[in-house]
Protein backbone atom coordinates (compact mmCIF):
# COMPACT_ATOMS: atom_id res chain seq x y z
CA UNK A 1 0.00 0.00 0.00
CA UNK A 2 1.33 3.36 -1.20
CA UNK A 3 1.16 5.48 2.41
CA UNK A 4 2.39 8.87 3.80
CA UNK A 5 3.07 10.57 6.83
CA UNK A 6 2.51 14.03 7.90
CA UNK A 7 3.51 15.56 11.14
CA UNK A 8 2.23 19.38 11.81
CA UNK A 9 4.49 21.49 14.74
CA UNK A 10 1.19 23.45 15.85
CA UNK A 11 3.95 25.18 18.01
CA UNK A 12 6.06 25.97 14.76
CA UNK A 13 6.23 29.71 13.52
CA UNK A 14 5.56 31.23 17.40
CA UNK A 15 8.90 31.31 19.26
CA UNK A 16 10.24 34.25 21.24
CA UNK A 17 11.64 35.49 18.30
CA UNK A 18 8.38 37.26 17.04
CA UNK A 19 9.56 39.35 19.90
CA UNK A 20 12.97 40.32 19.48
CA UNK A 21 12.53 40.79 15.79
CA UNK A 22 10.23 40.47 12.70
CA UNK A 23 9.57 37.04 12.19
CA UNK A 24 6.36 36.24 10.72
CA UNK A 25 3.68 34.14 12.65
CA UNK A 26 2.40 31.14 10.76
CA UNK A 27 -1.06 30.99 11.43
CA UNK A 28 -2.38 27.40 12.85
CA UNK A 29 -5.55 27.88 10.61
CA UNK A 30 -3.40 28.52 7.39
CA UNK A 31 -1.49 25.27 8.34
CA UNK A 32 -4.62 23.33 8.50
CA UNK A 33 -5.45 24.63 4.70
CA UNK A 34 -2.10 23.60 3.81
CA UNK A 35 -2.40 19.82 4.90
CA UNK A 36 -5.95 19.52 3.15
CA UNK A 37 -3.92 20.89 -0.23
CA UNK A 38 -1.34 18.23 0.50
CA UNK A 39 -4.06 15.86 1.04
CA UNK A 40 -5.90 16.97 -2.71
CA UNK A 41 -1.82 16.40 -4.10
CA UNK A 42 -1.68 13.16 -2.94
CA UNK A 43 -5.05 12.16 -3.71
CA UNK A 44 -4.51 12.93 -7.31
CA UNK A 45 -1.54 10.55 -7.91
CA UNK A 46 -3.11 7.77 -6.26
CA UNK A 47 -1.50 7.51 -2.45
CA UNK A 48 -3.52 5.45 -0.75
CA UNK A 49 -3.47 6.03 2.70
CA UNK A 50 -2.54 8.85 5.15
CA UNK A 51 -1.05 8.73 8.36
CA UNK A 52 -1.45 12.14 10.84
CA UNK A 53 0.47 12.83 14.10
CA UNK A 54 -2.32 13.79 17.11
CA UNK A 55 -1.53 17.13 18.08
CA UNK A 56 -3.17 19.66 20.60
CA UNK A 57 -4.44 21.80 17.43
CA UNK A 58 -6.30 19.05 15.60
CA UNK A 59 -4.83 19.52 12.69
CA UNK A 60 -6.03 15.74 11.51
CA UNK A 61 -10.31 16.49 12.36
CA UNK A 62 -9.77 19.98 11.00
CA UNK A 63 -8.23 19.28 7.74
CA UNK A 64 -10.35 16.05 6.66
CA UNK A 65 -13.77 17.82 7.83
CA UNK A 66 -13.15 20.75 5.40
CA UNK A 67 -12.44 18.19 2.33
CA UNK A 68 -16.40 17.37 1.23
CA UNK A 69 -18.02 17.57 -2.14
CA UNK A 70 -15.95 18.00 -4.66
CA UNK A 71 -12.77 17.62 -2.64
CA UNK A 72 -13.78 14.70 -1.31
CA UNK A 73 -10.98 12.11 -0.77
CA UNK A 74 -10.27 8.58 -2.45
CA UNK A 75 -7.53 7.92 -0.09
CA UNK A 76 -7.80 6.71 3.39
CA UNK A 77 -6.74 9.03 6.62
CA UNK A 78 -5.96 7.83 9.89
CA UNK A 79 -4.52 9.17 13.07
CA UNK A 80 -1.82 7.47 14.91
CA UNK A 81 -2.63 6.26 18.36
CA UNK A 82 -0.05 7.00 20.43
CA UNK A 83 -0.09 9.13 24.26
CA UNK A 84 0.70 13.09 23.74
CA UNK A 85 3.84 14.58 25.83
CA UNK A 86 3.13 17.91 23.66
CA UNK A 87 6.56 18.28 23.08
CA UNK A 88 9.37 17.65 20.41
CA UNK A 89 9.33 13.79 21.90
CA UNK A 90 6.26 13.72 20.18
CA UNK A 91 7.23 14.50 16.78
CA UNK A 92 10.40 11.79 17.18
CA UNK A 93 7.92 9.15 18.53
CA UNK A 94 4.96 9.88 15.78
CA UNK A 95 8.06 9.51 13.00
CA UNK A 96 8.86 5.73 14.00
CA UNK A 97 5.43 4.77 14.37
CA UNK A 98 5.08 5.81 10.56
CA UNK A 99 8.36 4.10 9.34
CA UNK A 100 7.00 0.96 11.11
CA UNK A 101 3.63 1.16 9.79
CA UNK A 102 5.73 1.61 6.51
CA UNK A 103 5.07 4.82 5.12
CA UNK A 104 6.87 5.65 2.01
CA UNK A 105 7.30 9.70 2.90
CA UNK A 106 7.05 11.59 5.69
CA UNK A 107 5.87 15.09 5.07
CA UNK A 108 7.12 17.89 7.65
CA UNK A 109 5.87 21.09 8.59
CA UNK A 110 7.84 23.37 10.75
CA UNK A 111 11.26 24.35 11.17
CA UNK A 112 14.71 23.31 11.34
CA UNK A 113 14.20 22.29 14.83
CA UNK A 114 10.92 20.11 13.89
CA UNK A 115 12.63 18.56 11.79
CA UNK A 116 15.17 17.65 13.16
CA UNK A 117 13.93 15.40 15.45
CA UNK A 118 11.41 14.01 13.16
CA UNK A 119 14.82 13.22 10.92
CA UNK A 120 15.73 11.10 14.39
CA UNK A 121 12.42 8.84 14.72
CA UNK A 122 12.16 8.20 11.06
CA UNK A 123 15.54 6.68 9.85
CA UNK A 124 15.69 5.74 6.12
CA UNK A 125 12.43 7.03 5.32
CA UNK A 126 12.29 9.90 3.30
CA UNK A 127 11.49 13.29 4.03
CA UNK A 128 9.64 16.52 2.76
CA UNK A 129 9.90 19.22 4.87
CA UNK A 130 7.77 22.23 4.34
CA UNK A 131 8.86 25.48 6.21
CA UNK A 132 6.10 26.80 8.29
CA UNK A 133 8.92 27.95 11.26
CA UNK A 134 11.47 30.42 12.16
CA UNK A 135 14.72 28.76 11.31
CA UNK A 136 13.80 27.33 7.69
CA UNK A 137 17.24 25.97 6.26
CA UNK A 138 16.31 22.68 6.17
CA UNK A 139 12.55 22.97 5.11
CA UNK A 140 11.65 24.76 2.13
CA UNK A 141 8.82 27.05 0.92
CA UNK A 142 6.49 24.93 -1.27
CA UNK A 143 3.08 25.46 -2.39
CA UNK A 144 1.19 22.41 -0.80
CA UNK A 145 -0.35 20.96 -3.81
CA UNK A 146 2.79 20.54 -5.33
CA UNK A 147 4.43 19.10 -2.37
CA UNK A 148 1.50 16.46 -2.45
CA UNK A 149 1.85 15.74 -6.21
CA UNK A 150 5.92 15.44 -5.39
CA UNK A 151 5.40 13.09 -2.58
CA UNK A 152 2.80 11.36 -4.69
CA UNK A 153 4.94 10.92 -7.59
CA UNK A 154 7.62 9.06 -5.16
CA UNK A 155 5.45 6.75 -3.12
CA UNK A 156 3.48 5.51 -6.24
CA UNK A 157 6.82 4.43 -8.13
CA UNK A 158 6.01 6.87 -10.95
CA UNK A 159 9.58 8.30 -9.98
CA UNK A 160 12.18 6.26 -8.35
CA UNK A 161 13.83 6.63 -5.42
CA UNK A 162 17.26 7.62 -7.21
CA UNK A 163 15.93 10.12 -9.21
CA UNK A 164 13.82 11.85 -6.63
CA UNK A 165 15.88 11.40 -3.11
CA UNK A 166 18.89 13.83 -1.81
CA UNK A 167 21.05 12.44 0.87
CA UNK A 168 21.56 15.44 3.67
CA UNK A 169 24.26 15.99 5.96
CA UNK A 170 23.73 15.87 10.18
CA UNK A 171 26.19 16.33 13.19
CA UNK A 172 26.22 14.13 15.81
CA UNK A 173 27.25 15.42 19.01
CA UNK A 174 29.22 13.54 21.47
CA UNK A 175 29.44 14.34 25.30
CA UNK A 176 32.71 12.42 26.71
CA UNK A 177 32.71 10.01 23.77
CA UNK A 178 29.52 9.29 23.76
CA UNK A 179 26.52 9.75 21.13
CA UNK A 180 23.89 12.64 22.38
CA UNK A 181 21.76 14.53 19.94
CA UNK A 182 22.26 15.14 16.34
CA UNK A 183 21.47 18.27 14.36
CA UNK A 184 20.61 19.02 10.54
CA UNK A 185 22.09 22.58 10.03
CA UNK A 186 24.11 23.67 12.90
CA UNK A 187 25.28 23.30 16.79
CA UNK A 188 26.35 27.04 18.28
CA UNK A 189 27.87 27.07 21.56
CA UNK A 190 27.01 29.62 23.63
CA UNK A 191 28.43 30.81 27.07
CA UNK A 192 24.85 30.35 28.76
CA UNK A 193 24.97 27.92 31.80
CA UNK A 194 21.54 26.65 31.25
CA UNK A 195 19.29 26.27 28.49
CA UNK A 196 16.73 28.93 29.74
CA UNK A 197 14.72 30.33 26.47
CA UNK A 198 15.51 28.15 23.54
CA UNK A 199 15.87 30.30 20.67
CA UNK A 200 19.19 31.38 19.70
CA UNK A 201 19.73 35.42 18.64
CA UNK A 202 22.14 37.06 20.91
CA UNK A 203 25.49 37.39 18.85
CA UNK A 204 27.75 38.27 22.00
CA UNK A 205 26.87 34.72 23.77
CA UNK A 206 28.20 32.79 20.72
CA UNK A 207 31.58 31.34 20.84
CA UNK A 208 31.84 28.61 18.03
CA UNK A 209 29.66 27.67 15.00
CA UNK A 210 29.43 24.13 13.31
CA UNK A 211 27.38 24.02 10.17
CA UNK A 212 26.62 20.92 7.71
CA UNK A 213 25.58 23.61 4.90
CA UNK A 214 25.52 27.90 4.43
CA UNK A 215 24.13 30.51 2.39
CA UNK A 216 24.06 34.14 2.37
CA UNK A 217 20.12 33.27 1.43
CA UNK A 218 19.41 32.14 4.50
CA UNK A 219 17.96 32.84 7.99
CA UNK A 220 20.02 31.85 11.02
CA UNK A 221 23.24 31.12 12.06
CA UNK A 222 24.04 28.83 8.86
CA UNK A 223 24.06 32.47 6.82
CA UNK A 224 27.04 33.51 9.10
CA UNK A 225 29.17 30.35 7.60
CA UNK A 226 27.23 31.34 4.13
CA UNK A 227 28.72 34.97 3.85
CA UNK A 228 32.29 33.44 4.08
CA UNK A 229 31.67 30.66 1.35
CA UNK A 230 28.37 28.45 -0.10
CA UNK A 231 28.02 25.01 1.12
CA UNK A 232 25.54 23.19 -0.71
CA UNK A 233 23.43 20.40 0.93
CA UNK A 234 24.80 17.75 -0.59
CA UNK A 235 27.98 19.04 -0.91
CA UNK A 236 30.64 16.92 1.42
CA UNK A 237 31.57 19.52 3.32
CA UNK A 238 31.04 21.35 6.43
CA UNK A 239 32.24 24.19 8.40
CA UNK A 240 33.29 25.24 11.91
CA UNK A 241 33.63 29.10 12.76
CA UNK A 242 35.50 30.33 16.22
CA UNK A 243 33.58 33.97 17.09
CA UNK A 244 35.90 36.43 18.27
CA UNK A 245 35.88 40.22 19.31
CA UNK A 246 35.62 43.38 17.41
CA UNK A 247 39.01 42.83 16.18
CA UNK A 248 38.69 39.62 14.19
CA UNK A 249 39.93 39.67 10.76
CA UNK A 250 36.55 38.60 9.78
CA UNK A 251 33.32 40.51 10.12
CA UNK A 252 30.81 38.72 8.56
CA UNK A 253 27.04 40.53 7.85
CA UNK A 254 24.24 37.54 8.29
CA UNK A 255 20.83 37.58 8.61
CA UNK A 256 20.82 35.28 11.61
CA UNK A 257 17.26 35.72 12.55
CA UNK A 258 13.43 37.56 10.78
CA UNK A 259 14.70 41.20 10.92
CA UNK A 260 17.83 40.81 12.76
CA UNK A 261 21.31 41.48 10.56
CA UNK A 262 24.37 41.53 12.58
CA UNK A 263 28.01 41.54 12.31
CA UNK A 264 29.50 38.58 13.73
CA UNK A 265 33.58 38.58 14.06
CA UNK A 266 35.06 35.23 13.18
CA UNK A 267 38.58 35.14 14.61
CA UNK A 268 38.91 32.05 12.38
CA UNK A 269 37.06 28.72 10.58
CA UNK A 270 37.92 25.80 8.94
CA UNK A 271 35.82 23.64 6.15
CA UNK A 272 35.01 20.06 7.80
CA UNK A 273 34.97 17.06 5.80
CA UNK A 274 32.29 13.79 6.67
CA UNK A 275 33.94 11.89 9.92
CA UNK A 276 35.56 15.11 11.16
CA UNK A 277 35.57 16.43 14.69
CA UNK A 278 35.23 19.95 16.08
CA UNK A 279 36.48 20.36 20.27
CA UNK A 280 33.83 22.19 21.94
CA UNK A 281 36.18 25.07 23.76
CA UNK A 282 33.97 26.65 25.94
CA UNK A 283 33.44 24.80 29.24
CA UNK A 284 30.80 24.43 30.75
CA UNK A 285 28.61 25.42 28.26
CA UNK A 286 25.10 25.37 26.45
CA UNK A 287 24.85 23.57 22.57
CA UNK A 288 21.93 24.77 20.53
CA UNK A 289 21.16 22.66 17.73
CA UNK A 290 18.95 23.63 14.32
CA UNK A 291 18.35 26.94 16.64
CA UNK A 292 17.41 25.58 19.55
CA UNK A 293 18.86 25.23 23.38
CA UNK A 294 19.75 21.78 23.66
CA UNK A 295 22.42 20.28 25.48
CA UNK A 296 24.15 21.95 28.81
CA UNK A 297 27.83 20.59 29.01
CA UNK A 298 28.66 20.73 32.70
CA UNK A 299 31.82 21.54 34.08
CA UNK A 300 34.71 18.98 33.40
CA UNK A 301 32.57 17.30 30.64
CA UNK A 302 34.61 16.59 27.00
CA UNK A 303 32.18 17.89 23.87
CA UNK A 304 32.89 17.15 20.31
CA UNK A 305 30.37 17.62 17.21
CA UNK A 306 31.27 15.26 14.14
CA UNK A 307 30.25 16.01 10.64
CA UNK A 308 28.46 13.10 9.42
CA UNK A 309 27.21 12.48 5.47
CA UNK A 310 24.41 10.06 7.09
CA UNK A 311 21.56 13.03 7.08
CA UNK A 312 18.26 12.23 6.27
CA UNK A 313 16.91 11.42 2.87
CA UNK A 314 15.26 14.49 1.26
CA UNK A 315 12.55 14.98 -1.86
CA UNK A 316 14.38 17.02 -4.40
CA UNK A 317 11.01 18.55 -5.34
CA UNK A 318 12.02 20.30 -8.44
CA UNK A 319 14.12 17.42 -9.73
CA UNK A 320 11.05 15.19 -9.04
CA UNK A 321 8.67 16.74 -10.93
CA UNK A 322 10.71 17.62 -13.58
CA UNK A 323 11.43 13.99 -13.85
CA UNK A 324 7.77 13.04 -13.67
CA UNK A 325 7.26 15.15 -16.72
CA UNK A 326 9.71 13.92 -18.87
CA UNK A 327 8.49 10.71 -17.90
CA UNK A 328 4.76 11.78 -19.31
CA UNK A 329 3.34 11.50 -15.03
CA UNK A 330 1.45 13.90 -16.29
CA UNK A 331 -0.12 13.51 -19.52
CA UNK A 332 -3.62 11.56 -20.62
CA UNK A 333 -2.94 10.08 -24.12
CA UNK A 334 -5.90 9.59 -26.25
CA UNK A 335 -5.98 5.91 -28.18
CA UNK A 336 -4.59 8.01 -31.17
CA UNK A 337 -1.51 9.04 -29.46
CA UNK A 338 -2.74 13.16 -29.10
CA UNK A 339 -2.49 14.65 -26.32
Amino acid sequence: MSSVGIIANPASGKDIRRLVAYATVFDNNEKVNLVRRILIGLDALGVQKVYFMPDYFGFYQRATDGLTGQHRLALETCLLDMPMEFNQADSRRAAALMAAAGVRCIITLGGDGTNRVVAQGAGEVPLLPISTGTNNVFPVMVEGTIAGLAAGLLVTGAVRPDQALVRSKKLVIYINGRPADSALVDAVVLTDRFIGSRAVWEVDKIKQLVVTRGAATNIGIASVAGGIRHIRMEEPLGMHLEVGDDNAPLQVKAAIGPGLVRKVPVARYQLLVPGQRVTVLENPCVIALDGEREIQVNRGDRAEVELSPAGPLVVDINHTMSTAVAGGAFLNKTPAGGV
